[in-house]
């Protein structure tokens, strides 16, 4: 091509590095000349992108052709010449392979010629991807690249302190979750970010995840109101903690002291005439002798806490006596106790389309109904599948009219219990449903009056964006931020598609959705489709969230393992990292802030940054 300067040609009295060099420079021109080859079958795909994304749409186009190639003995041969680069050429393909063959011709002949200019210069791409992360998820905070993006409990609708000390803590986008509340909670989640975000100065903006079309297990009969009270003891059996109920008026019922604290409802003028210190006396459900020891110190005027030594079963209608008093009442309707399908491997579970409360039977299959009917006419014998994120899986072995049956294949020794309302996954199934719902259409009517950005669930095919762009027009919420959901295996392999048809409008990210991701491809290639995922994204100048079970141990315990912690600093590689709720995920924002930090000193992207390193001093050395 004539804006390749040519080597001349090999003399038999060359040197070896001459010759390799010329080798080099060969390759390199292959690799040029198969980006000039890649833009054609994809010309229909990249004249749809908008304006501004046309040169990242050729860029990310030009990374899928080398990437065809296997580039680990150039990459070695390069590196013989202080030349290999290409492991960093994601976001400037073109500008990358043409600086190292320049480089490598200077090397050569003795002279520097600069190369012509490329689709993206390396200047340009960096800003490129900044940019469009400030637009899409707001500006970075002091000290890291990341966001940090935090799904909202329910409670945040009634506790305007919590999203305050959320946004102070560090969390930059408030996620609202529409699988669950309703739309008169999210407006109150959205205000109290917004009010937050005035009063502390810290900007936050508000994303919500559309529930797309839900697989899962159907309902299960409830078992006996019935409520166990159990103390906690030492390995030689003494009580180190005793058992406690919340004694509360049936008629109008107190919040217990502690959140994880049993309630058992009682007659309300039976509870006004106890005192501190009664002793209540019950035959329990197996007819053991128990007793509770009522105290009203933590409990006030609104009813008593109850403690025993001994385990202790209760039941609605027993009867409570009160010592020295002629006085007893029936323990009010107590809530039906969640049931569930204990599987083991080997087992064999019909899923069906009934989704009827299912029983637990001791003999025959176990049964459990599936809320998609689409499974039922596109599953087919052999295919895998797999509940609650992947801690079940199986084969199914038969296929009838409304039925399928699997043979369970993965489950603990001991079995593992497989619950109502939990996920299915099946990554071998082709299924017709089109990731935006008719409830997400109805949902969008608010995301639109009160979000910065909406995530689109379940995208498989770039039809589904398509119909979300449609459905955005209609409701005039063209500036809403979109942000697509990888997190099947067949939208990871159609990830160039849906990229390029999520460019045709500005706004545009990724969220690696990594729980369901694993339990679709394998949790043995999850570490790999990741960087694949984060690698093709910056080749497009798109901002990625990293997503599922960031801190996860930390934020539901207050304990982090060390795995994670390590797991959190791989996230300073994405624009935005996301913890999910739990009891200590004000901790958990914090602790991520502070890894966040940490590592932005270290890397960007792929990038070793090469600060002057603290750990080790001159005077150690001996």
């Amino acid at each position: 091509m004539s804006s390749r300067p040519e080597p001349d040609v090999l003399d038999k009295d060359d040197s070896p590095a001459d010759r390799e060099l010329t080798r080099l420079l060969g390759m390199l021109d292959d690799l040029l000349d198969r980006l000039d080859a890649a833009e054609a079958p994809w010309q229909e795909w990249l004249a749809e992108v908008a304006a501004d994304y046309r040169s990242s749409a050729a860029n990310m186009v030009h990374y899928w052709a080398i990437r065809q190639c296997d580039l680990r003995d150039l990459q070695r041969r390069l590196a013989a010449f202080g030349l290999s680069s290409l492991g960093r050429s994601e976001p400037h393909v073109q500008a990358t392979l043409r600086l190292v063959r320049c480089a490598a011709l200077a090397i050569l002949k003795g002279s520097w010629a600069p190369p012509p200019p490329a689709v993206v210069q390396p200047e340009q791409s960096e800003h490129l991807l900044r940019r469009r992360a400030v637009e899409l998820l707001g500006p970075a905070p002091a000290g890291h690249e990341a966001r940090i993006m935090v799904t909202l409990p329910s409670a945040a609708a009634t506790d305007p302190e919590l999203v305050r000390r959320l946004i102070e803590r560090g969390m930059g986008i408030a996620r609202i979750n529409c699988a669950h509340d309703d739309a008169d909670a999210w407006r109150a989640m959205a205000h109290h970010v917004r009010h937050a975000s005035r009063l502390t100065g810290h900007g936050c903006l508000v994303a919500m995840d559309l529930a797309g079309p839900k697989l899962r297990t159907g309902p299960i009969q409830p078992g006996p109101r019935c409520l166990k009270l159990r103390p906690s003891r030492d390995a030689l059996g003494r009580v180190l903690d005793p058992a406690r109920a919340w004694l509360t008026a049936g008629e109008h019922p107190a919040a217990a002291p502690q959140p994880d604290m049993p309630t058992l409802p009682v007659s309300g003028q039976w509870l006004a005439r106890r005192r501190d210190g009664d002793v209540v006396r019950m035959r329990d459900a197996r007819g053991a002798r128990r007793h509770l020891l009522l105290s009203s110190e933590a409990g006030g005027s609104h009813g008593f806490v109850g403690t025993t030594d001994k385990t202790t079963y209760l039941v609605t209608g027993l009867m409570l006596d009160v010592d020295h008093a002629d006085d007893s009442t029936p323990v009010g309707a107590l809530p039906e106790r969640e049931q569930s399908l204990v599987l083991h491997r080997g087992d064999l579970l019909n899923v069906t389309q009934d989704c009827s409360p299912a029983s637990v039977e001791p003999d025959g299959p176990a049964q459990i109904g599936c809320t998609l009917p689409e499974l039922f006419d596109n599953a087919r014998v052999g295919e895998s599948i797999y509940f609650d994120d992947g801690k079940i899986g199986g084969e199914i072995i038969e296929v009838h009219a409304g039925m399928v049956q699997v043979r369970i294949t993965r489950a603990d020794v001991g079995g593992t219990k497989l619950r109502a309302a939990k996920g299915i996954n099946v990554p071998d199934t082709r299924l017709p449903v089109p990731a935006l719902t008719d409830k997400d259409i109805a949902d969008l009517a608010t995301v639109v009056e009160i979000a910065d950005l909406v995530e689109l669930s379940f995208v498989q095919d770039p039809s589904d964006i398509v119909r979300l762009h449609e459905a955005l027009a209609k409701l005039d919420g063209d500036k809403l931020a979109v942000v697509l959901k990888i997190e099947t295996r067949r939208a990871f392999e159609r990830l160039p598609q849906l990229l390029l048809t999520a460019m045709r409008r500005p706004r545009v990210g990724v969220m690696i959705a990594r729980g369901d991701l694993a339990v679709e491809v394998g949790y043995e290639r999850l570490a790999e489709l990741q960087e694949e995922i984060l690698w093709l994204c910056e080749a497009a100048h798109l901002p990625v969230i990293w997503a599922t079970q960031v801190l996860e141990q930390l934020a539901t315990s207050g304990l982090p393992s060390r795995a994670e912690i390590s797991d959190a600093a791989m996230g300073e590689r994405a624009e935005c990292v996301m913890l999910n709720k739990g009891p200590h995920v004000e901790e958990a924002v914090r602790v991520l802030d502070d890894i966040l930090r940490r590592m932005a000193r270290h890397h960007y992207k792929k990038n070793a940054l090469l600060r002057r390193l603290r750990s080790w001093h001159p005077e150690t050395v001996t």
